[in-house]
């Protein structure tokens, strides 16, 4: 948007009695990404399809070689190129027609995912949670620590010193979600591959990781009383570092290309229910791990209870979904 287009769009706003935005400058390190809506338009993919190298086509740029690391499977329809650090990536949108679904396993399965185990399945399986933000925090912190020191000034006035203080700041947090990612993919694909149909809790992430409610102390005026801030914090740490919304997000995503049916289902007391006797009671769930039904004495790994008992209300629900 030029200079013109951008004020002539802020009076409009003005006039309309919208909010306006005053428009300011943006500099280079501002956009990450450019986009291009067409393939052909601005960008050409595989510019040189004679040659085995695989390059693409930018408008003012040239052609750029591209370490393509899988095959393009379909017609490219927009092409971005997107800036992380000192890597340049370049992203597609590809129309395919519709994924062959994988073959029938015959498999159901419930999972419960946590904080000690990544998830459980409701036939006694855990995947461990690999913890990629806990172990990469030192590194972390002593990087932010180093950044801290350098005074808060516009990019363009950054020493050199200060340039590689943040870039190392932004490497590791890309490693940690680039980790993240990668075990999250890794983990949903297994499912997807042994299981036909797979119930999970409806978790409200959002809700789950809201600040501990003050608590003022009515003794004392604009004084508080210990409201369990601190294991708050911490809870709401590790519920981010596992990373539950972008798994679900991906396992949605994989079991519908490949033809498998995923239902969310309520969370309540999925812990607390005996799958044997159906008791329900905070008292069935002494420690975080361990299940000791009061009423009729079963005894299993919480988790692994949880899991079954999503498995239960999953295939309720699809049986009372309409056909």
């Amino acid at each position: 948007m030029t200079e013109r287009e951008a004020f002539a769009a802020f009076f409009r706003r003005v006039k309309s009695g919208e909010k306006p935005g005053y428009p300011r400058f943006r500099g280079v390190n501002w956009f990450d990404t450019v986009e291009f809506p067409k393939d052909g338009d601005g960008c050409r993919w595989n510019s040189t399809p004679h040659d085995p190298v695989t390059r693409v086509r930018l408008q003012g740029v040239g052609h750029v070689r591209v370490h393509q690391h899988r095959a393009v499977a379909g017609r490219v329809k927009t092409v971005s190129v997107k800036r992380e650090g000192r890597q340049w990536f370049v992203v597609l949108t590809v129309e395919q027609v519709q994924p062959e679904p994988l073959p029938a396993t015959g498999s159901l399965v419930g999972i419960d995912l946590g904080i000690a185990n990544f998830l459980a399945t409701s036939d006694g399986g855990f995947v461990p949670n690999p913890g990629h933000g806990a172990k990469s925090a030192a590194k972390l912190e002593a990087a932010q620590q180093a950044l801290s020191r350098f005074p808060r000034v516009r990019r363009d006035r950054r020493t050199a010193n200060h340039r590689r203080a943040v870039e190392k700041v932004a490497k590791l947090h890309r490693k940690v979600r680039r980790q993240r990612l990668d075990h999250a993919h890794k983990t949903a694909l297994d499912l997807v591959r042994e299981h036909d149909f797979i119930a999970h809790e409806d978790l409200r992430i959002r809700n789950m990781v809201r600040r501990a409610t003050p608590k003022p102390d009515p003794g004392t005026p604009g004084g508080f009383l210990p409201n369990g801030a601190g294991a708050k914090t911490g809870l709401n740490r590790s519920i981010f570092d596992a990373g539950w919304g972008v798994f679900l997000t991906i396992l949605a995503a994989k079991a519908e290309s490949a033809g498998r049916e995923v239902i969310a289902v309520d969370p309540r007391n999925t812990s607390r229910q005996c799958p044997e006797c159906g008791y329900t009671g905070a008292e069935n769930r002494p420690t975080q791990s361990k299940f000791h039904c009061v009423s009729c004495g079963h005894t299993a790994h919480a988790d692994t209870v949880g899991a079954t008992n999503v498995l239960r209300a999953g295939l309720v629900r699809r049986k009372a979904a309409p056909a």
